[in-house]
């Protein structure tokens, strides 16, 4: 079905309107999940550099956008990770972000191996479990109380105090600790 020049007119501002609400979503959320929401992002820049002209890639863009905000909205994690981690909504988005983080900031695109991800799913448990039994209660925003946070969190990571820094900054980003 050919859209007509007004209704096509009509469409690119519901586009924009659907590309500017996805880009304040990402950009507001993107500390909670910076590698999912890199990945969303990634997404949308692909969906905006499509060619428009025509009006049947053009209604080809708005599918792609709305599945982009159904994936987003549904924000599917359980998808690809462990089972041990299925229910733990913030150990998910740590072992999601473990690769770049022990990296040094460097994204991970190699496959790993079923050890490896075994060892990074007990990674993420094992982080999960300290910021549950180590961090006082109102630790965000006290200095004291994080650095509890971060020593707690530092032999966990291997020592590491750039690593450690990284994954701490996701933490404190998370709503549920």
């Amino acid at each position: 079905m050919l859209l007509s020049p007004h209704r096509l007119g009509q469409g690119f501002g519901i586009a924009e309107g659907i590309i500017n609400n996805v880009r304040k979503t990402i950009i507001r959320d993107q500390l909670t999940d910076p590698r999912f929401y890199a990945e969303m992002s990634k997404l949308l820049g692909d969906l905006i550099q499509q060619n428009r002209a025509d009006a049947n890639a053009y209604e080809a863009f708005l599918k792609k956008a709305e599945e982009l905000v159904k994936r987003m909205a549904k924000k599917d994690t359980v998808t690809g990770v462990p089972i041990v981690l299925h229910g733990k909504p913030e150990a998910i988005v740590l072992y999601n972000n473990l690769p770049d983080i022990l990296a040094g900031g460097v994204s991970m695109l190699r496959e790993e191996s079923p050890q490896e991800l075994e060892k990074r799913a007990a990674l993420a448990l094992q982080l999960e479990q300290a910021m549950r039994e180590h961090a006082p209660a109102g630790w965000k925003g006290d200095d004291i109380r994080e650095k509890q946070v971060l020593n707690a969190l530092f032999p966990i990571m291997s020592r590491d105090r750039q690593a450690t820094l990284a994954i701490f900054e996701i933490i404190k980003n998370q709503p549920g600790y």
